[in-house]
């Protein structure tokens, strides 16, 4: 199993490295994944940040090779692994990390792509962008990459994100009740599907929080009472 115990073994014997990463997103590196965009191309949504940078790069990349499929897939193994082991992306940041141990870490996530073969298109694709990052200094940003390009995946499918936030956990039928009412409402665009996540947050008191693509809805107690509060202050 892929994990940060795994890392910190390839790693232990490394010296810090002096070499600073490029403060900007060369364009070489996005001329090795990102192909000209066309109306076949083109992301369905507009990422931002580094990170968001990259997984553009890699989506266009992937479908203008027809391999969209399984570089989805690898993206999908990378962020489970990174779901089941929380230190593993404060040392994929590690400056330590020597060129030879990238290299056994990037052998090391290929493993979880489900591809293998040399020639084969995907699994070739998925280890020159993990080169390209280590390269760069930028296998930190792994775990981002990978949760941007999930969301270009989900809107490529016509999903809507759903995030349902409660002061405790909701059964399944409250989450059922809850998708089939937003489901009708105008926050839904036609034809699209539902990608529902519920989060826990005490903090919220009570009620809920919702939040249908870029909007939110807060419904919480928690934001009555600042309401509340507010308006007392602004009387007072």
């Amino acid at each position: 199993m892929f994990s940060s115990r795994a890392i910190l073994r390839v790693s232990r014997a490394s010296a810090p490295l002096n070499v600073s990463a490029p403060r900007v997103l060369a364009a070489s590196q996005i001329r090795s994944y990102a192909a000209p965009v066309t109306a076949d191309t083109k992301p369905p949504i507009a990422l931002y940040g580094l990170d968001g940078t990259y997984a553009t790069a890699l989506y266009t990349a992937a479908v203008k090779g027809s391999i969209l499929d399984s570089v989805a897939k690898s993206m999908a193994a990378f962020s489970a692994i990174y779901s089941k082991d929380a230190k593993l992306a404060t040392i994929m940041q590690a400056p330590t990390l020597s060129a030879a141990d990238k290299s056994q870490i990037i052998e090391e996530l290929q493993k979880h792509t489900d591809l293998s073969g040399t020639g084969n298109k995907g699994a070739d694709t998925i280890k020159n962008f993990l080169g390209t990052l280590a390269d760069y200094n930028r296998l930190g940003l792994l775990k981002g990459i990978s949760e941007k390009f999930g969301d270009l995946m989900s809107a490529a499918e016509g999903k809507v994100e759903l995030t349902v936030t409660s002061a405790t956990g909701l059964d399944a039928k409250t989450l059922q009740r809850l998708e089939q009412a937003v489901g009708k409402s105008e926050y839904v665009g036609q034809g699209k599907k539902l990608k529902v996540t519920n989060n826990v947050n005490p903090d919220i008191l009570g009620g809920l929080v919702v939040e249908i693509g870029d909007r939110t809805i807060d419904l919480s107690v928690s934001a009555r009472i600042a309401k509340m509060n507010k308006l007392l202050t602004d009387t007072l």
